[in-house]
């Protein structure tokens, strides 16, 4: 699995960017199928100063999850962009499960 950090208006610290590369790791605690996670922070501050952080997860099957927050600080940011992916993720796992134990495709054969 690949795991991409980057920065957009600026550059961040090691510290910073090892940081987010673990977090970004973690999500796949929630979804182990996940191909790539795309971290991009945007350091250029907006009228009310606070930053931009977006997460693109790639799935297999070409599905991907993608969230987009703003906060004061980059981890806080962070944060509230994977609280998001996760809920889309478990949104994903649970169509997915519901498909399969749908009794519309069982009774088939029955009359």
């Amino acid at each position: 699995m690949q795991v991409t950090v980057s920065a957009r208006h600026g550059h961040l610290d090691d510290e910073t960017l090892k940081a987010l590369q673990e977090k970004a790791e973690g999500l796949l605690r929630y979804f182990d199928r996940l191909n790539s996670i795309g971290v991009t922070v945007d350091l250029h501050r907006d009228h009310a100063d606070k930053l931009r952080v977006e997460i693109l997860a790639k799935a297999e099957h070409k599905h991907e999850f993608v969230a987009t927050e703003q906060a004061v600080d980059v981890p806080a940011a962070f944060n509230l962009a994977a609280d998001k992916i996760k809920q889309q993720i478990k949104h994903y796992k649970e169509r997915l499960q519901d498909h399969r134990r749908d009794p519309s495709h069982n009774d088939v054969g029955e009359k």
